[in-house]
């Protein structure tokens, strides 16, 4: 990369707030929409479902090559140009009137979501941040808050505009989050085309690392589990019996338990490796499931899983971009990332669907803790794999 750079300070308030904003217009209204457009037009709540799980493919299809784009040619053109897209889209959903243009809309709102939200904005801070990993902590800290400010702003927008006047609201708050990433972005390195397109391994060859796959395998797994906890958790713990105020108040201490996490870590900076972070949350989530499969009427077992989760949860965010950095290397970090995502793609796009059919076939949540439980021993050991692989010496070092 040349030029002189963002200053940090600049990139992690400017990508808190963008990432914020866009979480907050493009992926937490979604839940709130449904029933106002299933009571007025008359779809079914399968077709909006489909729809969205749509545009969830796009964004994760659209990972990779968003990736390669940034690491070849740098954001200042991609990012404002999803998030400006991405608010004109919101403007042309609240037009929407037929099946075939609401599924086409969310398809394009996810390529949006590709080249502006999360992985592309923490590939932009891997490669401009002098301390990467201390400014996506505090990213991560700021953007906890994201359900917190806009599940109820978009459900008082429905209340007093209607569905199709909350979106628009929505899209005039996305409109000056691309403004700001627009203005943010204009100090960014170009990238050095002719290092980036010789230097380091390909794509293909990092992707058969045995880092990448142990690493790639653990965020799916992570994915799968935070998706389908999210969907099944409330009616979980319902059908064992616990009184709706306790549901309702352990299910929302795992957003102030996420947040606390990441402000530790901030805390502690520098004197802590991204390898030991991952080992601490990847081995509390077997720790996390095992709780919830073993204590179904146990409340001191139920603490200590939504604690072990949540903070498991909120670390592996920071994993997720700090971690693989660390472990994989800053080159060519954009298509990477990338294809991480793709990865947790189809684990992230239909646990909740896979989880129901196990809820269904067993006519009960039984088996899904244990289920769980599988998956996180998977992520803790594909962890493991990833930070103790020994990477290859990159083109012309010392042997």
């Amino acid at each position: 990369m040349s030029g002189r750079g963002i200053p940090d300070r600049t990139l992690l308030w400017g990508t808190a707030a963008t990432q914020l904003i866009g979480w907050g217009t493009l992926y937490t209204p979604f839940p709130l929409t449904v029933a106002p457009i299933e009571a007025e037009l008359g779809w079914s709540r399968v077709l909006l479902n489909a729809a969205y799980t749509c545009g969830l493919l796009a964004a994760g299809l659209g990972a990779i090559p968003a990736g390669q784009w940034l690491d070849r040619h740098g954001p200042r053109a991609m990012m404002p140009l999803g998030a400006f897209g991405a608010s004109g889209l919101l403007v042309a959903m609240s037009l929407v009137q037929h099946p075939l243009a609401y599924f086409a809309l969310w398809i394009l709102i996810g390529a949006a979501q590709a080249m502006c939200l999360w992985g592309t904005a923490m590939a932009v801070v891997v490669a401009e941040a002098r301390e990467p990993t201390r400014t996506i902590t505090a990213i991560t800290f700021l953007t906890g808050f994201t359900a917190t400010i806009f599940l109820p702003l978009t459900d008082w927008l429905i209340g007093t505009f209607g569905w199709r006047g909350a979106l628009q609201v929505l899209a005039a708050m996305q409109f000056v989050a691309a403004a700001m990433t627009w203005a943010m972005l204009r100090e960014a390195r170009a990238p050095a085309r002719a290092a980036a397109m010789t230097a380091g391994p390909s794509l293909w060859a990092r992707l058969r690392q045995p880092a990448f796959a142990g690493l790639a395998l653990c965020f799916a797994a992570h994915a799968f589990i935070g998706t389908g906890l999210g969907a099944h958790l409330i009616p979980l713990l319902r059908e064992r019996g616990w009184p709706e105020s306790m549901v309702l108040l352990l299910a929302a201490a795992h957003g102030p338990a996420q947040v606390a996490a990441r402000g530790v870590l901030f805390v502690l900076g520098r004197r802590v490796t991204m390898r030991g972070v991952g080992r601490l949350a990847t081995g509390l989530l077997p720790i996390a499931m095992l709780a919830l499969a073993a204590g179904p009427s146990s409340l001191p077992l139920t603490l200590v899983f939504v604690g072990s989760f949540a903070v498991a949860d909120g670390l592996l965010t920071i994993v997720r971009s700090a971690g693989a950095a660390e472990i994989l290397g800053r080159e060519g970090f954009g298509a990477i990332n990338g294809a991480l995502s793709a990865v947790a793609m189809l684990p992230r796009t239909f646990a909740p669907f896979a989880l129901a059919l196990v809820w269904e076939g067993a006519g009960g949540y039984g088996p899904v803790p244990w289920i769980l439980v599988g998956v996180a021993l998977m992520a803790a050991g594909s962890f493991l794999v990833a930070a103790t692989a020994r990477q290859p010496a990159p083109p012309g070092a010392a042997t």
